[in-house]
């Protein structure tokens, strides 16, 4: 079995070397559109150990606190398996969460009581929030604002029309 750090450097590598694009399929989120730049920090643990995942720019969603970006997701923060690599949190872990929001497990107390009260004036405010923070500007500016050195953790794009990761340093017009 590999160490921890080894595997860490494997999922690195593996996110820098792929050329892979994300789409929603037949997508009617009221996120669709929107570009966001998703922070990964990998702990000295993984993957036996979780990454942390947050947004960098602003989303209005039950299971992502919102002046933090973190995120609620059970299949990250409880059943997590060594299985699990980098590239399946943007193909496959995110992209559920924006399609099935989780109201009964907030993180954000507002989105979720107005998803459960007014699922329609939610979708009004999450298609409010990507036009004033999941643009393409948008994304750009707040992961300038966000970026640091640490080399255990990544910024990468996720686009909910045509969803793109890529580690800090690849982050192309998406």
């Amino acid at each position: 079995m590999s160490s921890p750090r080894r595997r860490i450097e494997t999922d690195v590598m593996k996110m820098l070397m792929s050329d892979y694009e994300v789409t929603l399929v037949n997508d009617n989120t009221p996120f669709e559109g929107g570009v966001w730049k998703v922070h990964v920090e990998l702990p000295d643990q993984y993957p036996y150990k979780s990454p942390s995942i947050g947004f960098v720019n602003r989303i209005f969603h039950p299971n992502i606190d919102e002046l933090s970006g973190s995120v609620c997701l059970d299949v990250i923060n409880q059943t997590w398996s060594p299985m699990y690599d980098m590239i399946n949190i943007f193909e496959v872990f995110l992209p559920q969460l924006l399609r099935y929001p989780n109201p009964s497990d907030p993180l954000n107390g507002e989105a979720a009581a107005l998803l459960l009260r007014d699922p329609k004036n939610y979708d009004v405010k999450v298609k409010d929030y990507v036009q004033r923070y999941a643009t393409k500007n948008a994304a750009d500016e707040a992961g300038a604002e966000s970026e640091d050195d640490d080399d255990l953790s990544s910024v990468g794009s996720f686009d909910d029309d045509d969803e793109e990761a890529q580690p800090a340093g690849q982050m192309d017009d998406v």
